[in-house]
């Protein structure tokens, strides 16, 4: 699975919750071949070329495009919450696609 985090500048918020994200998927046994942590634009221009994107709640529309194309968007309301990650990566359904 690739995997991108973007927040809005993509440099704190996005390396925080890039590694809640990275425990949650290590604590569900998921195999992650790539992750990257930048920022909205960046991750909206490369989001087509990640499998998952998981950024901010308030950040979840600007991935629609990417979301039609078959691209599974993760929005997070705390992004420092280990409890929420994986709460909302077992919600999503891509256990089934990539375990």
């Amino acid at each position: 699975m690739k995997v991108v985090v973007s927040c809005a500048n993509g440099a704190g918020t996005s390396l925080m919750m890039k590694m809640r994200v990275e425990k949650a998927l290590k604590d569900l046994n998921v195999n992650v071949t790539k992750i990257h942590h930048c920022s909205i634009s960046e991750g909206k221009s490369s989001a087509t070329t990640y499998d998952v994107v998981f950024c901010p709640l308030n950040f979840v529309s600007m991935f629609k495009d990417a979301e039609a194309k078959g691209v599974t968007i993760i929005g997070l309301r705390n992004v420092l919450s280990d409890v929420e990650a994986k709460e909302k990566i077992l919600a999503s359904g891509i256990l089934d696609k990539f375990k």
